[in-house]
Formats: C-alpha cells, structure tokens, sequence
C-alpha cells in the first residue's frame, strides 16, 4: 500500500487544500493530512476543531484520513513507516520555499517530497489571506466549503462581539 502524508496547518483548510489532496487521493492508495501543532502559535481554529473541519470537507475522499502531530513531521514519517510528502504549490515563491525544506527531509528520514500545482483558480489563496479577508468583511465563499465558511463566519462574529 502506498500512502502519502499531506502536512499543514490548515487554520483554516481551504478548497486549495482540498485539490491538492483530491489530487494526491488519485495517486496514493492512502493519503493522510497531518495537521502540524506548533505549540507556540494560536490558530483561530483548535487543532481539534481543524481535524474536525477537514474530515467534513474530505469526507467525499474515503482514502483520505486525518491526523495531528507536534514536532519535526519526518519523525511522525517514521513512526508511520511513510515515505513521501506531497505538498502543494501555488507559485514560484512556495517553491523556493520548500525545496530546503524537502532536501531536509531527505536527509533527515529519507522522505521523499512530491509537487502538485495547485489549480489556478487557488493560486493566490491562503489559510492566513482568507482570514484576514474575512475578518474585514470581504467575501470568502469561492475559497472555502460551505462547511468552513459557516464556522469561520461564527468564529469571527464570535471575536468581534467580545
């Protein structure tokens, strides 16, 4: 069985994300998202409720399964026996972004880092845009599932009223 790990922080998970995993799905008999904690960032979203966000939005991919981890990914890579990555790129600047990164990782744990364009229509999408667009008021819904657009249009209207 081949699987592939998908790793991000995905507050919030964006139908950007989504391609790049329905993609990886047709590739990997088993593709796992791991939500990535770092301790020391708080998130709009808790890394339960982001698990809970993404399985909703992935649940038309039953090869698709969801998981958390704190610390260096590679070692959650080993813990799983999982060999290759599959990130997503928007543009030029992700790639020189994540090259060091995948190089790393080859060394580190001998993982192997494969990339997906992203679909054009997301290419100028993210997690940290798609909040900052919202909080401000701007629409969002082409970005997001219905799902997720609910819980972050609560969340922030949940901020503003404290």
């Amino acid at each position: 069985m081949t699987t592939a790990v998908c790793p991000g922080s995905f507050d919030p998970f964006t139908l950007g994300h989504h391609y790049v995993v329905e993609r990886a799905a047709a590739c990997f008999d088993e593709v796992v998202i791991t939500v990535v904690v770092n301790p020391n960032k708080r998130g709009m979203f808790s890394v339960d409720e982001r698990i809970e966000l993404i399985r909703a939005d992935c649940a038309d991919l039953p090869n698709v399964r969801v998981d958390r981890w704190t610390g260096l990914l590679v070692d959650y890579m080993r813990n799983e026996d999982i060999h290759t990555m599959v990130k997503g790129l928007r543009s030029a600047v992700d790639f020189d972004y994540e090259v060091p990164m995948a190089q790393m990782n080859r060394e580190l744990a001998d993982v192997e880092t494969i990339f997906l364009l992203t679909d054009p229509r997301f290419a100028h999408v993210s997690s940290s845009l798609v909040k900052e667009v919202a909080k401000l008021g701007g629409d969002v819904t082409p970005f997001l599932s219905a799902n997720t657009h609910r819980h972050l249009a609560a969340r922030i209207a949940g901020e503003r009223s404290i």
